[in-house]
């Protein structure tokens, strides 16, 4: 089964889901049919088209996944008030580029306790009910860069690669309750923190997404064998694949949505 229903009858939760991936994201399991409710700290972020269009099916909420106890709140209320999540997925995340010897504890501590403090705590309110149902899906939205170096990246690809290894972990342990968990590792893709990385490097976005595609010898980057940039509906598409029926059987797995840029074997 497949298309406008496939999600039907589902609820959703999506953090991070104010621009790039995540607003991507909640349209996609919205044209499923899924209910979402979408959020982000700054819930002004979730945009009105995305609350509108979906005659109701979308609610926007803000959170910070950095906070566990507002998080165990949202997801009591939701489960209280919408229905038992379905579905469960991490978009929240930022990225402070330095070199190692510049990177202040502030910006480790900050990158971590967004990509992967968040994911933990997401993912440890939400797999709990599901587990006790006996139902549900997973999704982290991780990084190619959790699992080939970046350089001015490690804080980044460091707490991309905790947050990949934990949704592992959890999908071994509630996999015989019925949850799967999975990630979805894109690369270079259009979106605000794409371009925030160009801006701060002094090139403009032509220059940029040239750099992106050729690859970058100095910095140890291969390019894009496909030869374009993810739009954040390619990564959003694979995760509604992952949480929908037609992927039943795959859990505790790694989807890299890059174009071939890490070579993986």
């Amino acid at each position: 089964m497949s298309g406008e229903h496939e999600l039907a009858g589902r609820l959703a939760l999506v953090t991070g889901a104010g621009r790039g991936i995540g607003e991507a994201v909640v349209h996609a399991l919205a044209g499923q049919g899924a209910r979402v409710l979408a959020t982000d700290l700054a819930v002004e972020g979730v945009t009105a088209s995305a609350v509108g269009a979906y005659g109701g099916r979308v609610t926007a909420r803000p959170l910070d996944v950095t906070d566990a106890e507002a998080v165990e709140a949202l997801v009591a209320e939701t489960e209280d008030t919408l229905g038992p999540l379905d579905i469960a997925v991490n978009v929240a995340g930022i990225l402070r580029g330095s070199p190692v010897a510049e990177l202040t504890d502030e910006d480790w501590a900050a990158t971590f306790a967004v990509n992967t403090d968040g994911v933990f705590h997401v993912s440890r309110a939400t797999s709990r009910r599901m587990a006790d149902r006996g139902r549900g899906s997973i999704v982290t939205v991780a990084s190619n860069a959790a699992g080939i170096p970046r350089t001015d990246m490690a804080a980044y690809a460091a707490s991309k690669a905790a947050a990949v290894m934990f949704t592992k972990c959890l999908g071994l342990e509630v996999a015989a309750r019925g949850v799967r968990c999975n990630t979805v590792c894109p690369g270079s893709t259009l979106t605000d923190m794409q371009r925030g990385m160009w801006a701060a490097a002094g090139g403009d976005e032509q220059a940029g997404a040239r750099g992106v595609l050729e690859g970058d010898l100095a910095g140890h980057r291969t390019g894009i064998p496909l030869g374009r940039m993810a739009d954040p509906s390619d990564i959003a598409d694979a995760v509604a694949y992952l949480v929908s029926d037609r992927a039943r059987h795959i859990t505790m797995h790694d989807l890299y949505v890059d174009g071939g840029a890490t070579l993986r074997a």
